[in-house]
């Protein structure tokens, strides 16, 4: 079933609002580095949510691994690499463009999502281990200069819900019949959309 013009701007526009709007930028803290424990795992379990293109990323990894008839063990890797990213960051290792290398890599996801691609293991863990990282170092922006126990605590919360929601987004996909369902055609679309929206901004800001 073909997505309407319709539905295609109604995507577009939710897309640009979001990536716009400075409240999605930043974690749970408004922006301010967490100082306590729980106000680490609090900002580690908000900001992949508030940031949609990290959202994106992430069920788009699960949803993949399905179509692939792969283990869900594959979103681990995703999650893994993404915390190796947040330490690259912390490590003060520079990675250049990484905000547009963050929404090329969700635009990827997304359209692999809609072509219903099954890729084989060991590319599927290339591509999540790097994306993973590349999200992971622009994560970890947010979480420089905190206190030890604020930053553990963020780091666990960021790994717990990368792994729930990309987990989910794997076993919804099982049960539905991945490749067949229309409703992946429309997640396959706004992932791509909300990848190419970060991608614009992040190449606009470098002009």
């Amino acid at each position: 079933m073909a997505v309407s013009i319709k539905r295609l701007v109604g995507l577009s526009a939710l897309a640009m609002f979001i990536a716009q709007s400075p409240a999605f930028a930043h974690h749970v803290m408004g922006g301010q580095l967490p100082e306590t424990f729980l106000q680490g795992l609090l900002s580690g379990l908000g900001h992949p949510v508030i940031g949609l293109d990290h959202l994106g990323a992430i069920v788009g990894v699960g949803v993949l691994a399905a179509i692939a008839g792969r283990s869900v063990g594959l979103v681990l890797v995703f999650s893994a690499a993404l915390i190796a990213g947040v330490g690259i960051h912390l490590a003060k290792v520079d990675i250049p463009v990484s905000e547009l290398l963050v929404g090329l890599s969700t635009l990827a996801i997304g359209a692999l999502v809609m072509l219903r691609r099954s890729i084989g293991p060991a590319t599927a863990a290339a591509l999540f281990a790097i994306a993973g990282l590349l999200h992971g170092y622009a994560l970890g922006e947010s979480i420089v200069g905190a206190e030890a126990s604020p930053l553990i605590a963020y780091l666990v919360g960021l790994l717990a819900i990368q792994t729930l929601i990309g987990a989910a987004a794997y076993a919804l996909t099982v049960r539905i019949g991945g490749l067949r369902s229309v409703g992946l055609t429309a997640a396959g679309l706004l992932v791509v959309l909300l990848g190419g929206v970060s991608a614009a901004l992040a190449a606009s800001a470098l002009i």
